[in-house]
């Protein structure tokens, strides 16, 4: 009788086995890339032709990821990228990357896990190890992949092996990466932590074994619904202290001085990116399915859902104490991408506001280093140069994303109106009048 654990173990190690990667975005090209530096081949899947082009010419889209460090894997022959799902025949090991947003009505749309899982029982043979990262609801895991290959008669933790592992990817984050970022592993039997456990040691310093799969994608749901729970919280905050003529940001840095039992968190115009928006909804609609109400996730995405109009509520009441109208005002945002120092705009508030302020007539500019040209359904803008004579043609200037960049003492002195959201002229030695801050 074969051992598939042990001989899956020892290819591992012998970098002998064949990785293949579902999902070549932020997670997945940083993950492959990883595990082809290790010594492994690895085989990179995703429908997008542009994605695979980019990788089979030695080129990275991913702001983590260097061209450089791309072409050297792809010319030493150890990182392929396709559209063909039949290559997951050759595979070792397979881990599925690929998004999992959420539907209109805010309810989970794991589709593409789905299809992800369809196409591996197609092309599965025994011995693999098939391991789940993509952010999803608990038990996903266990009903929706498992029965797909075990439906067979495969024994998951003989046959093969199934785990989940969530993502920890923080784009720009310049000081934790995938290999220093400990990382959660959860298996469905022991002898799947064992298996999984070999294949990532290869590339993440610190792991965190976890019982079982359900609880490693509770952990990631947990991650992020604390950090978009307190983010709703300190929104309330400044909305608060607004009414009461309180600085809110003199009142955060005031409480930081406690060395213990509190942990700053900071308002801003909403929430953005890939997974604090849109990750505590998986906690919510589980729960929902077993008629239990998440009551802070609720009220924390109400808050901050709130935050891109009260930004508008600003804008509006700063022009009109100037005597100006916002229909016809000239507005520039700085920054649109959702957090500093990335060229990402998924969940962006900055497009909230556009929107909100393109229907109340405004005339919109924008500036975002890292973003050329904004596509926004029906129309579209390219980023504005921020020359000294353009800031002080505007009637209103936003603060939406602070990118390191910015030079905010030389803003500051040519903009006639500022808006303010993330506190970035606080540093300044003197607030001037003309600034206004959340």
């Amino acid at each position: 009788m074969i051992n598939h654990s042990e001989e899956l173990k020892t290819k591992i190690r012998n970098r002998e086995a064949r990785v293949a990667v579902i999902g070549l975005g932020y997670v997945g090209l940083p993950l492959a890339a990883a595990l082809a530096e290790s010594g492994l081949t690895v085989l990179g899947i995703d429908i997008d032709t542009t994605k695979v082009a980019h990788i089979t010419h030695g080129e990275s889209y991913v702001q983590d990821v260097p061209s450089e460090q791309v072409a050297e894997l792809v010319k030493a022959g150890r990182l392929y990228a396709t559209t063909e799902h039949g290559l997951l025949a050759e595979a070792d090991a397979i881990i599925i990357c690929v998004p999992t947003p959420l539907s209109k009505t805010r309810d989970p749309d794991i589709s593409y896990i789905i299809t992800a899982a369809d196409q591996i029982a197609q092309h599965f043979h025994p011995g693999q190890l098939i391991v789940l990262e993509s952010t999803t609801y608990p038990g996903t895991t266990e009903e929706i992949i498992l029965p797909r290959i075990a439906r067979n008669g495969h024994r998951v933790g003989e046959d093969f092996f199934l785990a989940f592992s969530p993502e920890r990817i923080d784009p720009g984050n310049k000081q934790y990466g995938l290999r220093n970022t400990p990382k959660v592993l959860g298996g469905m039997t022991p002898a799947c932590l064992q298996v999984a456990t070999e294949l990532y040691a290869l590339v993440v310093s610190t792991l965190v074994p976890v019982s079982n799969t359900q609880t490693a994608e509770m952990v990631k749901l947990l991650e992020n619904t604390f950090r978009a729970v307190n983010i709703g919280l300190i929104n309330e905050v400044a909305l608060m202290c607004d009414r009461l003529d309180i600085d809110v940001w003199e009142v955060i840095q005031a409480a930081s001085t406690k060395p213990y039992g509190f942990m700053p968190f900071y308002p801003g115009p909403g929430l953005g990116g890939h997974c604090i928006p849109l990750d505590p909804y998986y906690l919510a609609w589980k729960l929902r399915m077993l008629n239990y109400t998440a009551r802070f996730i609720a009220l924390a995405g109400e808050v901050n859902a709130s935050m891109p109009q009260h930004v508008v509520g600003m804008i509006v009441d700063a022009l009109n104490a100037r005597r100006l109208s916002v229909n016809g005002a000239r507005i520039l945002v700085i920054g649109v991408a959702y957090k500093p120092n990335v060229g990402d705009i998924r969940e962006s508030p900055a497009l909230d506001v556009l929107h909100e302020l393109r229907e109340r007539g405004a005339v919109l500019f924008y500036n975002d280093p890292f973003i050329a040209k904004l596509d926004l359904g029906d129309w579209s803008l390219a980023s504005s140069e921020l020359s000294d004579a353009f800031l002080n043609a505007m009637d209103c200037t936003v603060i939406i994303t602070p990118h390191s960049t910015y030079d905010w003492e030389r803003i500051a002195a040519q903009a006639r109106l500022i808006i303010d959201t993330r506190n970035a002229t606080g540093s300044l030695a003197q607030r001037p009048s003309h600034i206004v801050r959340l």
